[in-house]
């Protein structure tokens, strides 16, 4: 099977060209990715606890799915495809904003992306997909944000970024405003 291939770009995010994944990651090649935050009535959002096989980050808990967007691909398909693959539901998005992070492991690999953030709305069980998943759970942003001060250590870096980043645009898209 050919290895995934990533779709690099400039700050500004015009394609540059693709990259087998692992190399991207190797080399710290910017790069377009996506992070979706799904919400619920109750206004928490989905996280998933990423398998334990992930060549990055596993077992850590992070928003709700997240990957690369594929050639020819528009962002809100990207978002809408992995959150199928992943958690087993669709649901519409919207794309709130993008940024760029980078972020080195333990494992000399490094995400250096240009993230595209989207929110969607869902009330029911996810269907996870166990290759991808360990586990999910739903918490309010606001309990997320004390966890993530008591217990850094078990988010994503990605996630914690956007988190502190852009905490406000998050509680701006809750179901009623309310955090």
């Amino acid at each position: 099977m050919k290895e995934e291939e990533v779709i690099l770009v400039d700050k500004d995010d015009n394609p540059r060209g693709t990259m087998p994944k692992m190399e991207a990651h190797e080399k710290a090649e910017l790069h377009r990715a996506f992070s979706v935050f799904i919400l619920n009535d109750k206004n928490e959002i989905m996280l998933q606890q990423r398998a334990a096989h992930k060549y990055h980050s596993p077992l850590l808990w992070t928003n709700t799915c997240c990957s690369h967007q594929r050639v020819g691909e528009s962002n809100l398909q990207a978002g809408k495809r992995r959150l199928q693959e992943e958690m087993g539901f669709e649901t519409n998005l919207k794309e709130l904003f993008s940024f760029i992070y980078k972020a080195p492991f333990d494992n000399g690999l490094t995400e250096h992306e240009l993230d595209h953030v989207m929110i969607g709305y869902f009330n029911d069980v996810p269907n996870i997909n166990k290759d991808e998943v360990a586990d999910w759970k739903w918490m309010t942003p606001k309990a997320i944000k004390l966890d993530m001060v008591e217990h850094p250590e078990i988010y994503t870096a990605w996630f914690k970024i956007i988190f502190e980043k852009f905490y406000q645009h998050l509680i701006d898209n809750l179901v009623e405003n309310e955090s």
